[in-house]
């Protein structure tokens, strides 16, 4: 699992976007106080590809020979941006976090290593696992009333957004994945082509 000494120091440099824990009005308004001008020019390429690296990176929490391994598949494929995203998008930790069954994807990630997730009904301890279309993601019974979950009743669980590849059940703690994740920068703003113009040199 990838270990994140500061999640506030990193999202200062890639952006709040990659955790959650930063995507508040106080650390916006703390970035817009201590935000000075720089007087370096524009940014090399390597260190514009570097850095939409690391924000894939810190994104999804995976270590840099997951990344490259990822990408190294997704290169074989007819479009590799789309091949990488729903590689990582399909992941089961990732999946149970746009799910809302983990308010963090490092909870999800959690989650699935501590055996509370079922597959198929089958436990399922691998947070990279891939899932495919038509697979079912369900709590396990006796973690149903771990205070893991407690937040699946509550208005936050409820309003948030899902993306239309999975259909989710709340009441009954499961979600099913209807189809394969589009690769949107709407949904989520990573420069991917950037990735593989790094891993490529």
């Amino acid at each position: 699992m990838l270990q994140i000494k500061s999640k506030y120091k990193i999202a200062k440099r890639l952006g709040a976007q990659i955790f959650e824990q930063t995507q508040t009005q106080k650390f916006a308004l703390s970035e817009a106080r201590q935000k000075k001008p720089r007087g370096r020019g524009t940014k090399s390429d390597y260190g514009r590809q570097l850095l939409e690296k690391q924000k894939v990176r810190f994104t999804y929490g995976i270590a840099e020979r997951q990344l490259s391994n990822y990408a190294a598949a997704a290169f074989e494929e007819k479009h590799p941006p789309e091949a990488l995203h729903r590689a990582l998008e399909l992941r089961l930790d990732s999946a149970a976090y746009r799910a809302g069954f983990a308010l963090t994807r490092r909870a999800a990630r959690q989650m699935v290593s501590h055996g509370h997730l079922l597959v198929n009904g089958k436990r399922q301890t691998t947070p990279s696992y891939r899932l495919k279309k038509g697979d079912t993601i369900s709590v396990r019974e006796g973690s149903r009333q771990s205070g893991l979950f407690a937040h699946l009743g509550g208005e936050e669980a409820s309003a948030r957004s899902v993306p239309n590849w999975l259909s989710v059940d709340l009441g009954t703690m499961t979600a099913k994945v209807e189809g394969e994740p589009a690769y949107t920068a709407a949904e989520i703003p990573l420069d991917y082509p950037a990735v593989f113009e790094f891993y490529s040199r």
